[in-house]
């Protein structure tokens, strides 16, 4: 890392997500909140640059946490990769799949009615060139949160959840867990992010949520990543 940008508070809603446990295979569970990897990529769909890297500070969980149980029609197989590769070099392969005969109804228990504030800042990495300061990527991330800009439509785990956001200018909401509803809350593991350049290692953490907060600095310092 070269140098550390500016920090920003972004306030995501949705009426469903699907953060999903790893250890539930097919069946999809979601975790109790938003996992430090669904965070950073709500932040990329609004804006990335190979010259930074989106680093979560903290979750506020604005809304009070409820799961929904739904089923849903999926198709269970996808074209094999040999066949586009070899319909790419001119054979003829059929590239077709029928979802009325590889149909599969598959249970999902996901989160209802959701709301999170997403600290974070960012870092310029190694293909920061000379004309890449933090201030500029600040400034253009900044302008895209407050427009409502986006380049790809940010997602709550998964496509047909998708996100609402707005930048925080002033103070952060209040979370629901607060005051008498407040105190601390054991998550257990969770995912923390995926290590791209060591053969996409997950990477997990004991995530603790104190007053509706999820402070990762202070959760990686007690818990550490395994």
């Amino acid at each position: 890392m070269i140098a550390i940008g500016f920090g920003i508070t972004l306030k995501v809603w949705g009426d469903y997500a699907c953060f999903t446990r790893p250890e539930m295979k097919v069946e999809r569970v979601s975790y109790d909140v938003m996992t430090p990897s669904a965070a950073r990529g709500i932040l990329e769909a609004i804006y990335w640059k190979p010259a930074i890297s989106w680093k979560i500070d903290r979750i506020h969980v604005l809304n009070p946490i409820k799961f929904d149980n739904i089923r849903r029609n999926e198709v269970k197989s996808k074209i094999p990769a040999s066949n586009v590769n070899s319909a790419l070099r001119g054979g003829e392969v059929s590239l077709h799949l029928d979802p009325n005969a590889d149909r599969v109804q598959r249970a999902s228990l996901v989160l209802r009615d959701v709301c999170y504030c997403i600290e974070a800042h960012f870092e310029m990495t190694q293909e920061a060139g000379p004309e890449d300061t933090p201030e500029k990527h600040y400034n253009v991330a900044l302008r895209r949160m407050r427009k409502g800009q986006c380049f790809h439509h940010p997602y709550f785990g998964c496509r047909e959840f998708p996100v609402n956001f707005e930048f925080v200018e002033g103070e952060i909401p209040a979370s629901y867990y607060t005051g008498d509803k407040g105190g601390q809350k054991d998550l257990g593991f969770m995912l923390y992010d995926i290590d791209f350049e060591d053969e996409m290692k997950a990477i997990f953490f004991r995530a603790n949520m104190v007053d509706g907060v999820i402070d990762l600095e202070k959760c990686l310092a007690y818990g550490g990543v395994s």
